[in-house]
């Protein structure tokens, strides 16, 4: 048996992040510009191979921190790609992970092998390398599902937050207009929405008040409430 198994051709591993934020208009994605063949000057996803004794999400934690100076960011497993010739280097293949990031609190940095890092606006991440286009609509198609479903919006928003900001962040994944009243009516309904007691100041329109998400109350999300298989 274990000469069956070491006469087996096995591919490469390797983990990608596809890290989104939200700067209070649109969403972005988190790219850098690689720096050595294949596709060099191209714009990806942050990623790279796993190393011995690690798992997957131990390395895409890893390849993010190394490329883009992201850390302390969670992860989760996305889909894996494992289609013959993604990777012009050999037989590559790559797990794909999600992460959603507060983009106020995380400013990236290129290291590594990366020329830059930078938060691109959906609309402009385009023409990317290997097949991570393919893996950034699988990620926006699970942050939609959640957004259609759940209290959303923990992870992306700010500690404190007006529903003006949040009907936003809806807007920017769902991409469609959003009934002021019902959606206000829809999310007041959450248990985990807690208002506070202070409100925006230095505006000239009528001061919101600011809300934050209970952690303890936010339901956890599950394959079958977002569609996944």
């Amino acid at each position: 048996w274990a000469r069956v198994v070491s006469d087996t051709p096995r591919p490469s591993l390797a983990a990608d992040v596809v890290a989104i934020a939200f700067d209070g208009d649109g969403l972005r994605v988190l790219l850098v510009q690689r720096g050595n063949q294949p596709f060099a000057g191209k714009w990806a996803l942050p990623g790279g191979f796993v190393e011995a004794g690690e798992s997957v999400e131990q390395a895409a934690a890893r390849e993010l921190a190394e490329e883009t100076g992201l850390t302390e960011v969670a992860v989760e497993q996305l889909h894996t790609f494992s289609q013959p010739g993604r990777d012009p280097r050999g037989w590559v293949v790559s797990v794909a992970h999600l992460a959603l990031v507060r983009m106020s609190e995380q400013v990236p940095a290129a290291g590594d092998d990366a020329r830059r890092a930078e938060w691109v606006p959906l609309k402009k991440a385009r023409e990317l390398a290997f097949d991570h286009a393919e893996a950034l609509e699988r990620a926006l198609a699970r942050v939609r599902a959640r957004a259609e479903r759940l209290p959303f919006g923990q992870e992306l928003l700010p500690v404190r937050f007006t529903l003006r900001e949040l009907q936003a962040l809806h807007l920017a994944v769902l991409g469609e207009a959003l009934d002021k009243r019902n959606f206000r009516k829809r999310v007041l309904s959450w248990p985990a929405l807690v208002p506070l007691d202070d409100r925006e100041t230095g505006v000239r329109h009528r001061r919101a008040r600011y809300y934050r998400f209970d952690g303890r109350r936010m339901r956890p999300f599950s394959r079958a409430e977002t569609g996944e298989s």
